[in-house]
């Protein structure tokens, strides 16, 4: 069974960043084109309109994307049924996530901690998940030390992925640090 590669992580976590290296490195992409870039997400958002409840009402549905790269945020990974999965799992200071959710949605969040908290509960619950599963080989890789250190933590991406022969250099260019704009101290 040949794999199914995904990119994941929580929403604002980078997962469109990583999106757009691999897609920049020679890696097919899924996409619909659906959602178009803005000002949250200038490059695009690279991904399937509803992934989650296509997944949800048919899991085989996933199989359609065998040699491309499919984004499906932390919560639809439930979803995915038995199969052969390289998964690479985005993770960011969750601050700056929370940051950038209330920038996107133009509003405070009056709930912030129990946002947060739901947010640490789910990323928790979602790495334990697919860290047990046999099916699936799993690579986490910070979007805050990509922008920090792009040739080091893109060269983990690129050897996970070594079967698809990425182009490193491409994958590096197009990381844009002009787009890090919700940023926290290191600890905060």
């Amino acid at each position: 069974m040949k794999p199914i590669y995904i990119v994941s992580g929580l929403p604002r976590s980078g997962t469109s960043l990583l999106m757009q290296a691999l897609q920049a490195g020679g890696l097919p992409v899924a996409t619909d084109g659906k959602r178009k870039p803005d000002d949250d997400n200038p490059k695009g958002y690279v991904e399937i309109e509803s992934i989650i409840d296509k997944l949800r009402d048919n899991p085989e549905f996933v199989f359609n994307f065998e040699d491309q790269v499919l984004k499906v945020i932390a919560y639809g990974l439930q979803y995915l049924p038995r199969g052969n999965y390289k998964i690479v799992y985005m993770e960011r200071n969750i601050e700056e996530v929370l940051d950038s959710m209330e920038k996107m949605m133009d509003s405070k969040d009056e709930e912030r901690e129990s946002t947060k908290a739901a947010f640490i509960k789910l990323n928790e619950k979602t790495k334990v998940n697919i860290s047990s599963r046999e099916d699936m080989d799993v690579l986490f890789v910070n979007y805050n030390e990509i922008l920090s250190s792009p040739e080091e933590q893109l060269g983990k991406v690129h050897r996970f992925f070594e079967d698809k022969n990425l182009d490193l250099a491409k994958m590096v260019d197009a990381v844009d640090n002009t787009l890090y704009r919700q940023r926290r101290a290191k600890g905060q």
